[in-house]
């Protein structure tokens, strides 16, 4: 249970700033390229979501949680609802970046905020992400990620539809969600670990990274053209060995549908 005073210490981390430096090295930009079904010669076709193989979070063993995800308190609040998930983030890009310079990273925690929903007590916590190179902003993110308590009643895996949903078919394997979190230093155990992931966390099998499902989307919308800005929101868990159904929907937006036709992930974007 969440209490006023919980809430208000969380709510004291608003605010708070990290800041890092790194050169934006070709290295980890194939690698990532790679990880989500692309190029390692990024000089041709750059993923839209790159920024992402950079100002990774290195942690040592001892300060990881017992869900693989560094230890709260430290940048973020230490909040104690157990499950955490990337719910989504708006992204805009107003300069491309520069590989092989050097670049800041700016986090700043921009909100805490409580709610109760069917599920229990949630927590969103929501983080502007400034990358800048020459004093020139180049990727401006609003992350936004909720805490949750654990799940009483363990979901089952989506019974496929009647019908199959329209879309090009995206099944990611096992071998590649390993290299999704091998390419972003993720280390959370749903995405590998089966035992944990069904009896701790409640889910019927590995789940896909969120990322993931976004930086595919994020190629369907930039096969439209040159992004400006790109939002997306995780609205339900796609697990390993389902398929996903990735296709544009109204106006310039672009979605990825179960198997048994439920958004799990939908997108806006915005064209320059």
């Amino acid at each position: 249970m969440v209490d006023s005073e919980h809430v208000a210490q969380w709510a004291s981390w608003v605010g708070r700033v990290e800041s890092r430096r790194q050169v934006l090295d070709q290295e980890s930009l194939s690698r990532y390229s790679l990880a989500v079904g692309g190029s390692a010669d990024t000089a041709q076709a750059m993923p839209p979501l790159a920024h992402s193989a950079f100002f990774l979070t290195a942690t040592t063993d001892d300060a990881l949680g017992r869900d693989g995800h560094p230890r709260r308190g430290g940048f973020l609040p230490d909040i104690t609802l157990p499950r955490r998930m990337f719910a989504g983030s708006d992204i805009s890009f107003p300069a491309p970046l520069e590989i092989g310079e050097v670049a800041e990273m700016i986090n700043t925690i921009k909100n805490v905020a409580h709610k109760t929903g069917r599920s229990g007590d949630l927590v969103f916590v929501e983080v502007e992400r400034v990358l800048s190179q020459a004093g020139l902003a180049r990727i401006i993110e609003s992350q936004h990620f909720v805490y949750r308590g654990l799940t009483e009643n363990p979901l089952s895996l989506p019974a496929p539809a009647a019908r199959q949903p329209e879309g090009a078919i995206w099944q990611p394997d096992a071998v590649n969600l390993f290299r999704f979190s091998a390419a972003t230093f993720n280390s959370h155990r749903i995405h590998y670990d089966l035992p944990y992931t069904v009896e701790t966390e409640g889910y019927p099998a590995l789940v896909v990274h969120g990322p993931f499902i976004a930086a595919k989307l994020a190629g369907l919308a930039a096969s439209k053209g040159e992004l400006a800005s790109f939002s997306f929101r995780a609205l339900a868990p796609l697990f390993l060995g389902q398929p996903a159904y990735l296709r544009h929907c109204e106006g310039n937006g672009v979605e990825a549908v179960r198997c048994d036709g439920e958004i799990c992930t939908a997108a806006t974007a915005v064209y320059a």
